[in-house]
């Protein structure tokens, strides 16, 4: 078994390449009982097949679905069938096109149905391997603040096959000697928002004992993280520009924005069209929902939604949606749940208020009460709020605003164009998982301090 471990990543790789291959396999029978006339008569054929492998290696990369391990069970599944069927439609217009005609489609949806069990019954094959490979760490937590560091604890408990952490402890009164003797008994050490003096000194003694380290970055642990290395004499620095977008990525991200957001629009027609008639059906009520969010520097404008909640939700005054609302409408349920109710906000991609990728857009109200808890909260503001990102794709509708801005701030500081298209990709597999449509608990309502802020005139719900 040792010996297992030692070869674990390539066991691993192993894996995954026997995934793919079973996969392409399935799909050749399929092409070869099915699609006769889309096959050559000699080589190229082996070109299609490379096609196979390679969409669906670059499209499950993108999911994460070879992240087994890292990702739960679930998550490995359906980013694998996304993946899957992605490339199934991609190969039906290539064999298409070879035919000359348009192939039949039932011997299509009848290989998807058996590519989905195919993926099951290797995910989970898959997911027993890395665990008996990767048995669960045993973890001490380290924290200042009990509250942030029964959360995170919290966290990584979801992950119960990877983390297994045994012990917390607060490092504010306590002896480093005896820290490191706690360090000493576990296999990793998860280190949240403490004493910086502390961290290193932890840290160095974690990397001298070999002892794995799990760290809660804050917004310095971001700009050094991405920074670059540079020599000056024999003495290495680290520099961090600190300047955003230049101006050559800014013009081209608004090009970009541009084209993307004329193109949804012109996609995406039919459904705003269907929504709207079902919004106004529901209850009669006005079809849109304009509020004022924070953009740019700082700048107010009026983001454009389809309505999903009631006409008079905020008559108590501005409330973060909770789970099973009831202030949601029979409607708002379904588009909120895969996003449908986000497509205006096209609209005001087209008129530069807002980008395609980018920090999420939060009300006012929220900026207030966010930037009184953290300060550095403003910093996300350095570029234009945006549709799909970060924060949107890896956190959920109630995560918490540092993590919000940890993420943010990690999108800023390492902008590129791909980096953009890649989460434009992304923003396809979390149409439809439900977790990043999740409510805050109702104590989030609880505390609210609503600022005494001057507000547009438009600010209200309106009838378009």
């Amino acid at each position: 078994m040792r010996i297992l471990i030692k070869m674990r990543k390539t066991i691993m790789l192993i894996v995954k390449c026997l995934i793919v291959l079973a996969l392409t396999t399935s799909f050749v029978a399929t092409w070869n009982e099915n699609y006769v006339t889309s096959l050559f008569s000699n080589k190229g054929n082996y070109l299609v097949v490379f096609s196979i492998v390679f969409v669906f290696s670059v499209f499950s990369s993108l999911y994460g679905a070879f992240r087994i391990g890292i990702y739960r069970i679930h998550e490995i599944i359906y980013s694998f069938s996304l993946a899957a069927i992605i490339t199934d439609i991609i190969m039906y217009f290539e064999l298409s096109l070879i035919a000359r005609e348009l192939a039949a489609v039932k011997p299509m949806m009848v290989y998807v149905i058996f590519q989905v069990i195919i993926i099951v019954i290797c995910s989970f094959a898959a997911n027993t391997i890395y665990f008996r490979l990767h048995p669960a760490r045993r973890i001490i937590a380290v924290f200042n603040d009990d509250a942030k560091g029964f959360d995170f604890i919290k966290k990584m408990a979801v992950f119960a096959d990877r983390f297994k952490i045994e012990s917390g402890l607060n490092v504010e009164h306590t002896d480093m000697d005896v820290i490191k003797r706690k360090i000493d008994k576990y296999d990793a050490v998860a280190i949240c928002d403490i004493d910086k003096q502390k961290q290193k000194e932890i840290m160095t003694y974690c990397y001298t004992n070999q002892k794995r380290t799990y760290l809660l970055p804050d917004i310095t642990d971001i700009v050094l993280n991405n920074g670059y290395e540079i020599q000056i004499g024999d003495t290495p620095v680290i520099m961090s520009r600190n300047q955003g977008l230049t101006l050559e990525q800014a013009f081209i991200k608004r090009l970009g924005d541009l084209l993307l957001s004329i193109v949804g629009i012109l996609i995406t027609s039919p459904i705003m069209l269907i929504c709207a008639i079902a919004i106004k059906l529901d209850d009669g009520g006005p079809i849109f929902f304009k509020q004022n969010r924070i953009t740019r520097n700082g700048k107010i404008f009026n983001i454009i939604k389809f309505r999903s909640m009631v006409t008079d939700a905020d008559k108590d005054g501005a409330k973060k949606a909770e789970n099973d609302d009831l202030r949601i409408t029979r409607v708002g349920k379904v588009i909120r749940s895969c996003r449908v109710d986000e497509l205006p906000q096209l609209f005001n991609v087209l008129k530069g208020e807002m980008s395609i990728v980018g920090p999420r857009p939060e009300r006012i109200e929220n900026v207030y009460e966010y930037t009184n808890a953290y300060p550095e909260f403003d910093l996300r503001h350095r570029v234009k709020a945006g549709l799909t990102g970060f924060a949107q794709l890896y956190g959920k509708y109630n995560t918490s605003p540092e993590d919000k801005l940890n993420m943010d701030l990690t999108y800023i500081e390492t902008y590129s164009l791909l980096k953009d298209l890649k989460l434009i990709i992304l923003t396809f597999k979390v149409l439809f998982m439900k977790e990043s449509t999740e409510g805050f608990d109702k104590s989030a309502n609880e505390t609210v301090e609503k600022p005494d802020i001057k507000r547009n005139t438009e600010d209200d719900e309106n009838a378009i």
